[in-house]
């Protein structure tokens, strides 16, 4: 329920038994414990969280007079501005649900999120870095949705028959009260993230109030995030990583938000001792290009204090080198998916560093985690299979999709994730590949993560991503696409160095056949390199 509290004023929170176990209470009780901290900064704006607060019921005011209901369904499109986070939480406070749009879909995929949702109001920009997404959608086949009926833009320049951000929110009676605003359940949904599409349609993954608040509470409590940390986020808040670990964890802990739309190493390195950045969450991707900057040893990262990665296979090497090199006191690891809130295990911050360099942790509280063969049964410990999870964190289920939902969920409410891992006898989990990724070389199964991790501890080699290509004699074997190190050779003999050195090191099987120099590895938003994008290339 929402509190009562003087409008503009910091003020107690109607009291509750246990934390907040929804959005609109959580940004209540951020207002109250933490509200002349600085809450949100980009660019010249600085908001405490008292303020940010304000901002929030207003938008969530403007959106009641507007006519959304609660249940209803509203789309954002855009990089990470203050906007999107104020419009995102408003939509909650007012009792509706938030659809994150993927800022590299295109015109038609995002057109089917949006009917697939059936999203009544956008909010999107309408000029980003030469990208216009108003244009995109209106370009689609079919144009915009027709459930679609209004759009608003979130920034930049407002076409016609297009709300402006500002604009929108006055349109909100001065008296207009955030108690008014309907009671919102730990049971109603607060999301709709669809997943990514890179293996056919994107799928809508239906998730609730209180157990995004309770997953990201624990998220927060596990990694150390406290009162005070400055957190630049780099993770799209499209992404559970930007907007579970990112905003509401700040929310939660009292850490200031500072939102980064586009990551680029130098734009990154000039924030950390602007903003005092002490939190620098993301894929293991986004450290490594760090990592191999030319100019690394020119950057001032003394306020660098917590770093926490996940989405791929984490070499011990790169934790190392975050450690050595950026400076990072604690690097926490963890695994997680959409389907399930976006977490399931993480190291514990004070874990030795072996356990956080080896592996993706443990099971969240009051969260189950398995490794399991073909049939379902569970595996001795050190044996690998696929992960399965079973807890509070698991999806309500697919969008209008009870097939899809039955087949990744089973009878006994197991989560199945498509991912490979083994446990340890501790519990803890180390993801070893996709089984999508797997490829068959001869009858062996070969893991992708498994070649890369080795294949980082060459020097020439900056950042590494393998796949399986056809073969007619051994089904399929290993082809490695190479960002070479600073200064290192792309020539063919090069190469022929390189897949020699991985003969020595593994088995024949897992030995690349062949090697390919790229400047870059195909991203998607979120940081995970786009496999599918690089078969097609050999396939081309």
């Amino acid at each position: 329920m929402r509190s009562v509290r003087d409008s503009g004023k910091t003020a107690g929170v109607t009291a509750e038994v246990g934390p907040p176990n929804t959005i609109p209470a959580l940004v209540d009780e951020a207002a109250a414990r933490f509200g002349d901290t600085e809450g949100l900064v980009d660019g010249d704006l600085r908001l405490r969280f008292a303020e940010l607060r304000d901002r929030v019921d207003r938008m969530a005011a403007a959106l009641g007079a507007w006519g959304l209901a609660p249940g209803d369904r509203v789309g954002l499109w855009g990089p990470n501005w203050w906007e999107w986070a104020v419009a995102a939480l408003g939509v909650h406070v007012a009792g509706g649900v938030v659809v994150p749009v993927n800022t590299r879909f295109k015109g038609d995929e995002t057109a089917f999120v949006l009917d697939r949702s059936r999203a009544r109001l956008l909010f999107c920009s309408t000029g980003f870095l030469g990208t216009d997404h108003l244009d995109l959608l209106r370009s689609a086949d079919g144009g915009v949705p027709s459930c679609v009926e209004q759009i608003v833009a979130l920034r930049g320049p407002v076409p016609p028959g297009v709300v402006g951000f500002s604009d929108f929110v006055t349109q909100a009676p001065e008296s207009a009260s955030a108690d008014a605003v309907p009671e919102v359940s730990d049971r109603d949904p607060c999301h709709i993230m669809f997943t990514s599409g890179t293996t056919g349609r994107p799928k809508g993954v239906v998730l609730n109030h209180g157990a995004i608040c309770r997953a990201y509470r624990s998220w927060a409590e596990v990694i150390g995030l406290r009162h005070g940390d400055r957190y630049l986020i780099v993770n799209p808040f499209f992404h559970s990583f930007g907007l579970n670990a990112g905003i509401l964890a700040c929310l939660m802990a009292g850490a200031t938000m500072i939102p980064h739309p586009v990551f680029d190493v130098p734009s990154v390195m000039a924030r950390i001792p602007t903003e005092r950045v002490s939190v620098l969450p993301g894929p293991p991707a986004i450290y490594q290009t760090i990592l191999n900057h030319p100019d690394l040893d020119t950057f001032d990262l003394s306020t660098l204090r917590l770093a926490v990665t996940g989405a791929a296979a984490v070499p011990v090497p790169m934790i190392e080198a975050m450690r050595d090199r950026l400076g990072f006191e604690v690097v926490v690891t963890g695994y997680g998916l959409t389907e399930a809130s976006g977490i399931a295990t993480m190291c514990r911050h004070d874990d030795p560093p072996s356990t956080i360099s080896a592996t993706s942790g443990r099971a969240i509280d009051d969260v189950e985690v398995r490794v399991v063969g073909p049939g379902g049964a569970e595996l001795p410990r050190g044996e690998p299979g696929e992960i399965v999870v079973r807890g509070y964190n698991v999806m309500d289920g697919y969008l209008d999709d009870p097939g899809a939902t039955a087949s990744a969920i089973d009878a006994d409410g197991w989560l199945h994730t498509g991912d490979i891992g083994t446990m340890d006898a501790a519990g803890y989990v180390a993801i070893t590949d996709r089984l999508k990724d797997m490829f068959i070389c001869g009858g062996f199964n070969a893991y992708p993560a498994e070649i890369e991790a080795a294949m980082l501890a060459h020097p020439a080699v900056g950042q590494v991503a393998v796949v399986g290509r056809p073969d007619d004699r051994l089904g399929e074997v290993g082809h490695a696409f190479v960002v070479p190190a600073p200064g290192a050779s792309t020539t063919e003999a090069a190469g022929a160095e390189l897949v020699a050195w991985c003969r020595q090191r593994m088995a024949n099987y897992k030995a690349p056949r062949g090697v390919t120099f790229t400047d870059d590895l195909p991203l998607t938003a979120s940081g995970k390199v786009r496999k599918h994008d690089l078969r097609a290339r050999l396939a081309g």
